[in-house]
């Protein structure tokens, strides 16, 4: 009799396995090693021999001198039901009292406290999607952001804390030390993504009262140390990108106030100083960045056409 051609990657060996797992798997006393049972029910060694520890999932047989670990089909059953539940949200801890009941299964209370739990965790992880989009959408605009722009400022709530400083000065000292805390005993939080910035208005100086703002995510009480502020959106603002120290802003201040001029503005309302990133989280001044954002509108003797050349 003439053998049939082996199929390309055939292995008698593992054919043979195969088929003897087959029928263990059917038969529901046959004897599983642990690592059987566990590629059977897609689980891992080393979570079945913590289910043995809480008290889950107990092997049908350990054997007296190996104390190599067996289970049988018949256990599926089992470990079925505590995946599901664990799925659904149930600690070990609760699934274990559940299957110390008759029923095994939650009450429903059980059922209705987990339901509440998980409406919190979706309405957490929204929350939580809202800021990594507002965050990645931030690091956009910040990463396509011309050195010099003409821009629309939002209308933002912030906290503020006024006080007499220089640009930049003991900057990272106010929001840790005062803002920051003052906020958590108030309960609100800085909305993300978290840049702390000044709000100044007159001539720009080397000393004079500075608001140093962050964006809240509510309105909360006034304080001695903070006061909540609206700030009305902006139409136009000049926004300056600026990298590097802060003994260098002035220069910037002072390139935007040209821009303004050369453009037929006018600079009105607070300007503002964002921090976006600064000796907080760069070691090297070089990578620290500053924008700049001037409020302006367009200068009417700027646009009105001169005496001459009407005539």
């Amino acid at each position: 009799m003439r053998m049939q051609p082996v199929p390309k990657g055939w292995c008698y060996l593992c054919s043979v396995k195969r088929k003897i797992t087959i029928q263990k798997h059917t038969d529901m006393n046959a004897r599983l090693t642990i690592g059987e049972f566990s590629k059977l029910c897609r689980v891992t060694v080393k979570a079945l021999k913590h289910y043995e520890k809480m008290g889950l999932l107990i092997p049908s047989k350990v054997d007296d001198w190996t104390r190599y670990r067996y289970y049988t089909p018949s256990q599926v059953r089992r470990l079925d039901h505590i995946l599901h539940m664990k799925d659904m949200g149930f600690s070990l801890e609760e699934i274990g009292d559940m299957l110390d009941e008759e029923t095994h299964k939650p009450s429903l209370p059980q059922m209705e406290e987990k339901a509440r739990q998980t409406e919190e965790q979706i309405q957490q992880m929204q929350a939580r999607l809202t800021t990594l989009e507002a965050m990645a959408a931030h690091q956009k605009e910040m990463d396509g952001m011309e050195r010099i722009s003409v821009r629309a400022l939002p209308a933002i709530l912030v906290a503020a804390h006024r006080r007499l400083a220089r640009h930049g000065d003991s900057l990272v000292e106010l929001c840790e030390s005062i803002i920051l805390p003052e906020l958590q005993r108030l309960g609100c939080r800085m909305k993300r993504p978290a840049h702390c910035f000044t709000v100044e208005s007159g001539a720009n100086t080397d000393a004079s009262f500075v608001d140093y703002c962050v964006q809240v995510d509510r309105r909360g009480a006034d304080s001695p140390l903070v006061r909540f502020i609206l700030l009305e959106a902006v139409p136009e603002a000049v926004c300056v990108k600026c990298h590097g120290g802060y003994g260098q802003l002035n220069s910037h201040y002072d390139e935007a106030c040209r821009y303004i001029a050369q453009n037929g503005y006018c600079a009105c309302g607070q300007h503002r100083t964002v921090f976006v990133d600064g000796p907080w989280n760069q070691k090297d001044p070089a990578k620290w960045l500053t924008i700049i954002q001037v409020p302006v509108v367009k200068d009417p003797q700027a646009s009105a056409p001169s005496p001459q050349s009407q005539n």
